[in-house]
């Protein structure tokens, strides 16, 4: 009796299930707050974001070849073509505004149809994200635009408090935009604010390029801008950041208030004792003043158990000691250095996939980051 019972419920799951899947029944269905984001409809005032600017855009009065790309374009000619073509990506770039709407809407064009990796979100690689600063000037997230085609034009948020306040926007980590509009409803006031000099400058790999954060205002660089309310400049590029001397030609260029050198996790120990003493000469050389931080490679959260990976990080480790240490042995000054061990935790659970952070690993590594750079750069706690 009782086998008969279960073979009959058995039956009716596999039926009820199959009625669903025949429905094709979406998860937005099922969980709104799954929903890609709502098409924005009439009513909008858009306002074109080139018309004041972004912050994380280096070199603003050198020619581009695309208005969002993050070198000029004098940088194909010399910097690898890896380097270039990541360079495209709108990683780091965030828009500031005020207004007073109860609806904050945003129309871009991303540069690839590809909108989401296998291991992070189309939020994160392909999103817009939404800040405000509260009633105590501290900024906090309010929404993430969720795109589903190569080209956006949608509600981010909607029900906002009245208000007057200030809103950050931050750019896609992981694809290019060909152009971007913020809209309000018809009637209420806007206001783009300039972008803000002196920016703390990243030169680093695929994990200062963004991968894998949820949301392009999860990334370490990031959260730091919220933290000391500074503009950032993010040069992360996946793969490829390298220490590399033409990459260098343009950190000089740049007015900063400091420079994080943080590209182990694509070097060996030979590439970083061979490679980072010149790079930070040549900083010093033009920018005497300007802080340098170093900054070690993460370990990957599973070398625990992966033998090689772990020796791979220690003499990594022990390359970049060495450089420091000669560079303040020969009289360079305003060095700063972070070591990696504890990047991402000691849970081995600040990953996505051992090698690039999650959520959780971002916010570890801007909690280890924030003590140094608050000295680097003269800021009380």
């Amino acid at each position: 009796m009782i086998l008969l019972i279960y073979r009959a419920v058995a039956t009716w799951m596999v039926l009820h299930a199959s009625l669903l899947l025949a429905q094709d029944v979406s998860i937005a269905t099922l969980d709104p707050e799954m929903a890609v984001s709502k098409k924005s409809a009439g009513g909008i005032d858009w306002y074109d974001v080139t018309q004041w600017g972004v912050e994380g855009r280096i070199l603003p009065d050198q020619e581009r070849q695309q208005w969002f790309d993050r070198l000029p374009a004098s940088a194909q000619g010399s910097v690898t073509k890896n380097v270039w073509n990541l360079s495209r990506d709108s990683a780091g770039m965030m828009v500031r505004f005020t207004t007073n709407a109860t609806a904050i809407h945003v129309h871009y064009k991303l540069k690839d149809a590809g909108l989401a990796m296998p291991h992070m979100p189309a939020t994160g690689v392909s999103g817009v994200d939404l800040y405000a600063r509260d009633s105590h000037g501290d900024w906090r997230w309010v929404q993430v635009a969720k795109p589903s085609s190569q080209e956006v034009k949608a509600e981010i948020v909607s029900g906002l408090a009245e208000g007057q306040r200030e809103y950050a926007a931050y750019l896609p980590l992981y694809n290019g935009v060909e152009f971007m509009s913020i809209g309000v409803e018809q009637g209420r006031h806007f206001a783009g604010l300039k972008p803000r000099e002196k920016p703390l400058v990243f030169y680093g790999t695929s994990i200062t390029h963004g991968a894998c954060a949820s949301r392009p205002g999860m990334v370490h660089t990031a959260i730091l801008g919220r933290r000391f309310d500074m503009p950032v400049a993010n040069l992360g590029f996946s793969g490829n950041g390298r220490m590399d001397k033409a990459v260098g030609d343009y950190l000089v260029q740049i007015d900063a208030a400091a420079f994080v050198i943080d590209c182990l996790p694509n070097m060996g120990p030979a590439a970083v004792a061979e490679k980072c003493i010149p790079l930070v000469k040549q900083i010093r050389q033009s920018r005497p003043d300007t802080p340098i931080v170093l900054v070690e490679d993460r370990r990957n959260t599973n070398d625990w158990i992966l033998p090689d990976r772990q020796q791979h990080h220690t003499d990594n480790h022990a390359a970049l000691k060495a450089a420091y240490k000669s560079l303040v042995d020969d009289g360079v000054t305003g060095l700063h250095y972070i070591e990696g061990d504890h990047l991402y935790g000691d849970d081995a659970d600040g990953a996505t996939d051992g090698s690039h952070a999650s959520d959780l690993g971002f916010m570890r590594q801007a909690d280890v980051f924030e003590p140094v750079l608050r000295k680097a750069i003269g800021m009380q706690n």
